[in-house]
């Protein structure tokens, strides 16, 4: 049984699977086997992709490379050993190289500019803020903008807050995906390992916010109870989406941090917004440029919409039974049939290669000219 969940990463399988496809029709293999490989939902979107899409088609031979080779895991653990262990030089690295993401990604498409604000001012929330990079830049093009900002505590593993202390910026440090009361669960099973750890709305119902930045990942040094393990990249991911659409005024905008466009859950997520929203994505050229992960930018969203709506309750139940459901519940919740995913590739796969090209083409560079990479070709 296939349970797909919202990721930091999808696993090196998936792609081998993907590069297997590719050698399996280079070396005449029969189609029985073929569909045994791609009959899945997440086969049949890479299937999708490798047919139509060259941009993804390249990304995946090289991906293939660069996981065979022993250099490219030591280099992706010690940028992991550096991101766990950061001194205070590295920690303001980080938090400059934030800025300079978010400012590249204003220039190329203005996400951080609130237009038309309401008369109650310019208003920002921050799901997951620290090191704050993302808020210095969206506070420095809306300089009287009021920010609610939510970041995991130092003592539980959170990163160190850089951004300098303002007056029109709120910090709660906290887990935002123990946020039960606001995610529409009030009563909590007091034998659940963390029944005294979930906490209180710490939303007004009527506050609303012009931006949302949703860039949150699970932290590896974050102490947590061992049911949380394999669904907390989900549980995560659910919380700030249903938060962020539910607290955000019609017409304004997310910014998402996401993981393989070609992902079943993120296929999923960007046919949701394209639904309410007009999305477009952005992957830095030089930062994080080898790895999967991309921003979706979504303005103009429509949150009073009937979709959003439904998009919320389904959010919701999802991260309710991440929460407290088994492993089996929750594959049970969010597994798609095979037709629906091939319904949603007849209607969504255009688009969704158009949005896909450029992020494919920038990892894909990156890998070939990685020092790892041209050992490979070199040996």
């Amino acid at each position: 049984m296939e349970c797909q969940r919202f990721r930091i990463d999808e696993p090196v399988s998936h792609v081998k699977k993907a590069s297997e496809i590719v050698d399996a029709r280079v070396a005449g293999d029969t189609l029985s086997r073929l569909k045994d490989r791609v009959y899945t939902p997440s086969g049949v979107i890479i299937e999708y992709l490798l047919k139509e899409a060259p941009e993804f088609r390249r990304l995946s031979e090289l991906r293939e490379k660069g996981w065979n080779n022993p250099e490219g895991d030591r280099f992706f653990e010690k940028q992991r050993q550096t991101a766990d262990y950061a001194d205070n030089k590295m920690a303001k690295q980080f938090y400059k190289m934030m800025k300079t993401i978010a400012y590249d990604m204003h220039q190329a498409t203005g996400a951080f500019h609130i237009k038309n604000p309401c008369q109650d001012g310019r208003s920002i929330l921050d799901m997951c803020m620290a090191p704050g990079g993302f808020l210095a830049i969206a506070l420095s093009y809306n300089p009287e903008a009021r920010a609610l900002a939510f970041s995991l505590p130092k003592i539980n593993g959170g990163h160190v807050v850089l951004l300098p202390k303002r007056p029109n910026v709120t910090l709660k440090f906290l887990d935002v995906t123990m946020l039960a009361e606001d995610m529409g669960t009030s009563s909590i099973p007091y034998e659940h390992p963390d029944a005294r750890n979930f906490l209180p709305s710490q939303f007004n119902p009527r506050e609303y916010f012009d931006l949302i930045l949703c860039d949150g990942q699970v932290l590896r040094n974050h102490g947590r109870a061992d049911y949380r393990e394999r669904t907390e990249a989900s549980r995560l991911c659910l919380t700030q989406l249903t938060l962020a659409l539910n607290h955000l005024k019609p017409g304004g905008t997310m910014i998402v941090l996401l993981h393989k466009i070609e992902a079943l859950d993120t296929v999923q997520l960007l046919n949701t917004f394209d639904r309410f929203a007009s999305v477009q994505l952005f992957k830095h050229t030089k930062f994080h440029a080898k790895r999967s992960s991309f921003y979706m930018l979504a303005t103009n969203i429509r949150a009073d919409s009937e979709d959003a709506k439904t998009a919320i309750e389904r959010w919701k139940f999802q991260w309710k039974i991440a929460t407290f459901g088994t492993d089996n519940d929750y594959c049970e919740a969010i597994r798609p049939e095979i037709r629906d995913v091939q319904v949603m590739l007849k209607a969504f796969g255009p688009k969704l290669i158009e949005l896909g090209r450029e992020i494919w083409d920038i990892q894909a560079n990156a890998l070939e000219n990685a020092p790892f990479m041209r050992q490979t070709s070199s040996s």
